[in-house]
């Protein structure tokens, strides 16, 4: 595994995201309250960016653009959401939120999404 210091824990506050970029690679780093995720950051519907569109609450990931929600400690889709959200390993060292990041995590858009307008 290819363990990276992401951001430090006092970075991101409970219920926020921040975004981060590490070795080229951008994600989103989330304190959930119970501990940290991150994710690509951009929305598996239509690549909005979460950074700009996300909202965390109670441990759900929403986004505002189509109202697609995640929990936030699993992936799994809620609501109207038709695909999960893909998440990296995470762990701390310290004060340092690590994150795995062998690969980075993408998603497969559908040419068709760019024109859904809904």
């Amino acid at each position: 595994m290819t363990w990276k210091p992401v951001c430090s824990t006092q970075d991101v506050s409970e219920q926020t995201l921040k975004l981060c970029k590490v070795d080229g690679i951008a994600l989103l780093v989330a304190n959930v309250g119970d501990g940290f995720r991150a994710y690509p950051p951009v929305c598996p519907h239509m690549e909005e960016p979460l950074d700009e569109s996300g909202i965390c609450a109670d441990g759900v990931l929403t986004c505002t653009k189509h109202l697609w929600q995640w929990d936030m400690r699993t992936g799994e889709a809620k609501g109207p959401a038709e695909r999960p959200i893909l998440m990296y390993d995470v762990r701390l060292d310290g004060d340092q939120v690590m994150v795995n990041l062998e690969k980075e995590l993408e998603y497969d858009f559908d040419e068709d999404d760019d024109d859904d307008d809904y």
